[in-house]
């Protein structure tokens, strides 16, 4: 995992120079990474950018201790596991890789804290993976469903395909993997209809 240390090195510069308490953190990969508008699109959930480019699930729970558990949120979103796949690991070790964190978390947080796991998205580029997305998909809701009452499973997987079940390109970059900003747009809808605004008392 060294190959992220530098990244991890920023998150950990940028915590230290925090003006604010986060409310949200927003942890995970490119996906967060690069969402440039997030912080004025999710404004009234005081949010915090966590993401690393080309972080993986398994990288989101080997840095946890650095980039997440610092923290005192009152909500984490996660998106990972999309790299996961893409660098040729299956989905059964991406379910894996989502236990740990879960485990992770509960060990810092405890078991109230809301959670949310983002679905793995159907990008263009990597379409001859999708039927392996949509497997890893369905085995981390089904546990989050079976297991886990403070995590919910947001999916953004179906609203991104066309009628035909195929990958909307009109969502993402000329590269196929990384959103443009309509697909930020319908993330932000999603997102925020499926997570309640935090209280209205002021953080310090």
């Amino acid at each position: 995992m060294y190959w992220y240390e530098e990244e991890i090195q920023r998150l950990e510069k940028e915590r230290a120079e925090l003006s604010y308490s986060p409310s949200t953190l927003f942890y995970g990969s490119s996906s967060i990474r690069l969402w440039e508008t997030l912080e004025k699109d999710f404004k009234e959930y005081i949010p915090v950018n966590l993401g690393f480019g080309g972080s993986t699930l398994a990288g989101c729970v080997w840095f946890f201790e650095r980039a997440v558990a610092p923290f005192n949120p009152d909500t984490l979103v996660l998106y990972a596991g999309d790299n996961d796949l893409g660098d040729g690991r299956n989905p059964e070790e991406v379910f894996i890789f989502f236990q740990q964190f879960v485990a992770r978390t509960r060990q810092r947080f405890g078991d109230q804290l809301p959670c949310y796991f983002v679905s793995l998205k159907p990008s263009p580029s990597r379409n001859h993976l999708l039927e392996s997305f949509r497997y890893t998909n369905r085995l981390i809701e089904s546990e989050i469903m079976r297991l886990h009452h403070n995590w919910k499973f947001i999916n953004v997987f179906d609203p991104m395909l066309d009628i035909y079940g195929n990958p909307q390109h009109m969502y993402y970059e000329s590269d196929g993997l990384h959103m443009n900003s309509k697909g930020y747009e319908l993330w932000t809808k999603i997102i925020r209809a499926n997570i309640p605004l935090p209280s209205p008392e002021p953080r310090k």
